[in-house]
């Protein structure tokens, strides 16, 4: 049910609706102003959160100076033959055939755990190019890993494939455009691997197929990860559509704050409406859940998102609704004071079951927090970008964010995600959707497979590039260890004394 179903269903009318619809317009456009003018590049996203991190950016200034990422850039980039050979073997793959394969998955869209089709395709290339491969990864039907065969010891180079379609109100469709990033993923990998067969060098080649991207529960590539499909790594590389070409500045940060997913459920008891004393109403529980929301929010952090709606609200108009569930997303710039927003939603909907005698479950299903990101990484992979012709450049680095954006495997493996621009529109739009068979996609999506070719070849081949690598991931965890630490003693409890 979607919220507005919700809304009339706890006995809202139209016009009461149509001035709920102006109010959320105006409230959301003042909203994006905002953001957009005080929106800041750094690492952190409130002034608490920059005042605690006042000194941790201090000495993350000064590890990046000491790594020198300017000067190590200009020497990776440099001519080398070599390099060159090996991504352009890229470059023939996505124009001879993975293209074509980008452009079949982006016109048979299947939204994620249900991405049968896309994976056979992609499994079946990896197969044809000397891959081994299991499915079900982590109990979860369409994820799998692919090992090439000839693999040689370390480094590990790891290659993130994603290929779920967003859910729209005409259909799956691929407005993320991940019906590329298998193609694309698979241009780099087969490329680097080949090259480590035919040199005999060291170095091996791991591709992850990581479905359902766009839904939780459960959040893919973290269940992967606690079933340890990424250890051994050394690195991680994936690409993503993008209206602008760019990388993120170096730190820890998500692009769209930490997030737990919650539902909550209601059980009551039915009985006739007529007679509602005989039963527990489970939709006025759950009324009251947003109402208490509503009633706690001055007390919580105005940089807080809670974003709810109702899924079941009853069944009939003449039953006292027994079940009510809503599924909501609570977010907080990061998770230290995150915990105390879903302690508060939660005594919300505590106190909702206490004053309704009904009961309610509350189902932390889902955790999307902060990565680490690399400028040894994405400086890097940014000037390949600019080097093979990406389009709608953007110079000024943005937030920090990890790699994936469950932010858990960024915390434990370096990595990067490439973005060339591929659409001249906004993520998850039906025009970015066309743009994956215009130039303009087929374009970015080269310069992708390119960049994270060269990236790769960089890492497997540099010993004192991948000791930079390490030395700053490294160095960057344990300012966050800092940085939590701080904001843990900012973030204090006011003490409610006992009434008298």
């Amino acid at each position: 049910m979607a919220i507005a179903d919700g809304l009339v269903a706890l006995g809202y009318n139209r016009v009461m609706m149509q001035r709920l619809r102006r109010t959320f317009l105006l409230t959301f456009l003042l909203a994006s102003a905002f953001f957009l003018l005080t929106s800041p590049a750094s690492a952190q996203d409130t002034t608490t959160e920059k005042e605690a991190a006042r000194d941790v950016l201090k000495k993350m200034a000064t590890l990046e100076q000491a790594l020198d990422v300017p000067g190590l850039v200009t020497r990776m980039t440099g001519p080398n033959a070599t390099r060159d050979q090996v991504v352009a073997r890229a470059k023939e793959l996505m124009d001879k055939e993975l293209l074509a394969l980008a452009d079949d998955i982006a016109t048979h869209p299947e939204i994620g755990f249900e991405e049968k089709r896309s994976i056979g395709k992609l499994t079946d290339y990896l197969r044809q190019h000397n891959f081994t491969v299991e499915t079900g990864t982590a109990g979860l039907s369409t994820a799998f890993v692919a090992k090439f065969k000839q693999n040689n010891g370390s480094p590990v180079l790891g290659v993130i494939l994603e290929y779920d379609a967003l859910r729209g109100t005409k259909g799956a469709f691929h407005g993320d455009q991940h019906s590329a990033q298998g193609p694309v993923g698979m241009a780099a990998a087969i490329a680097m691997a080949e090259y480590l067969a035919r040199t005999k060098s060291p170095g091996s080649v791991i591709v992850y197929g990581t479905p359902g991207e766009e839904m939780m529960p459960p959040v893919a590539k973290t269940e992967m990860h606690l079933a340890h499909a990424f250890d051994g790594a050394d690195v991680i590389i994936r690409s993503h559509a993008s209206s602008v070409t760019a990388r993120p500045a170096p730190g820890f940060g998500t692009c769209c704050l930490n997030i737990v997913g919650t539902k909550y459920t209601f059980s009551g008891a039915p009985t006739h409406q007529m007679t509602p004393w005989n039963g527990r109403n489970a939709l006025t529980a759950m009324n009251l859940l947003f109402g208490n929301i509503d009633a706690v929010r001055p007390s919580i952090r105005p940089e807080a998102r809670i974003q709810g709606y109702i899924l079941e609200g009853g069944t009939a108009p003449n039953v006292v609704p027994d079940r009510t569930v809503a599924d909501f997303y609570i977010r907080y710039p990061d998770e230290v004071y995150l915990a105390q927003v879903v302690e508060f939603v939660d005594n919300a909907a505590k106190a909702a079951a206490l004053a309704t005698g009904t009961k309610v479950k509350i189902d932390h299903y889902s955790h999307l927090v902060d990565g680490v990101s690399l400028a040894t990484l994405g400086d890097l992979g940014f000037a390949y970008m600019k080097s093979f012709g990406a389009t709608g450049v953007t110079d000024v680095p943005g937030k920090p964010q990890g790699f994936e954006e469950t932010g858990s495997v960024s915390r434990d493996i370096p990595g990067i995600g490439i973005s060339a621009q591929t659409s001249t529109f906004s993520n998850h739009t039906y025009e970015m959707d066309a743009d994956n068979l215009k130039e303009i996609g087929h374009k970015g999506f080269t310069v992708d497979a390119q960049t994270m070719t060269a990236v790769l070849f960089d890492f497997a081949t540099h010993a004192d590039y991948r000791a930079a690598v390490k030395q700053e991931f490294d160095g960057i965890k344990a300012l966050f260890g800092e940085y939590q630490s701080a904001l843990k003693k900012t973030y204090t409890v006011p003490t409610v004394p006992d009434p008298k």
